[in-house]
């Protein structure tokens, strides 16, 4: 029996032209996971990402606080759909822009419905596979964990990939997987037992690293 670590990338730059690169927050969230996994003595067997800068950034200050290199086999399949494509295929008019609460609801909003409906099959996002491929490319990264035979396997990947595993675990239909998506947490921890036959859940969106007081204005979820 082995157990998967399933990690959220850290913060990274909501709202910049960039988003693909950690936040300074998120660099710490990220260290901070790691000093969480060295302060349990654990370590990796396997260690698998997306293939994207925030899963390597993540990934890297996961190694500094565990003080062990960390080398992943990265997956595409574990890269996360493209939010803009999803949120254009349900409103395909222009966005507003500016930074405000006001624009990070309406983003939010947008993409809760944009993903339902994709997945029910009711859009197609631009240059975006299928919700089933999608989903498929996860399963695939699930059943290559499943017969490694590891102890501990750690994954760093987005929401998206994350919670389509786990809805995949669980027989979840679209509108709970959009939810368990919409709630994950940055660097939050999902785990797994798994066998050479099933992967159960054993925890969902835990931030073990984070509990404390002082780091409570650590927690994001962008």
């Amino acid at each position: 029996m082995g157990i998967l670590y399933l990690v959220r990338h850290a913060q990274a730059s909501f709202g910049a032209a960039d988003y693909d690169q950690l936040s300074d927050l998120g660099r710490r969230q990220s260290v901070q996971l790691g000093r969480h996994f060295a302060s349990k003595g654990m370590t990796f067997d396997v260690i698998l990402s997306g293939t994207l800068r925030r899963h390597a950034q993540t990934l890297s200050g996961i190694s500094e606080g565990l003080g062990l290199p960390l080398h992943a086999v990265q997956w595409p399949g574990l890269n996360e759909y493209d939010s803009a494509a999803v949120i254009a295929a349900v409103h395909p008019g222009p966005l507003d822009r500016t930074p405000s609460p006001d624009s990070y609801r309406q983003h939010f909003r947008l993409l809760r419905a944009g993903l339902l409906q994709w997945m029910l099959g009711n859009t197609q996002p631009q240059s975006m596979p299928v919700w089933q491929t999608f989903g498929q490319q996860v399963i695939e990264v699930l059943d290559h964990v499943r017969l490694s035979q590891a102890e501990r396997v750690l994954l760093v990947s987005s929401g998206g990939p994350i919670a389509s595993a786990i809805g995949h675990v669980l027989g979840t239909p679209p509108e709970a997987t959009v939810e368990l998506n919409m709630r994950l947490r940055n660097t939050a921890v999902s785990e797994f037992s798994f066998s050479a036959k099933r992967h159960t859940l054993l925890t969902y969106n835990t931030l073990p690293h984070l509990e404390q007081l002082d780091f409570a204005e650590w927690v994001s979820y962008a």
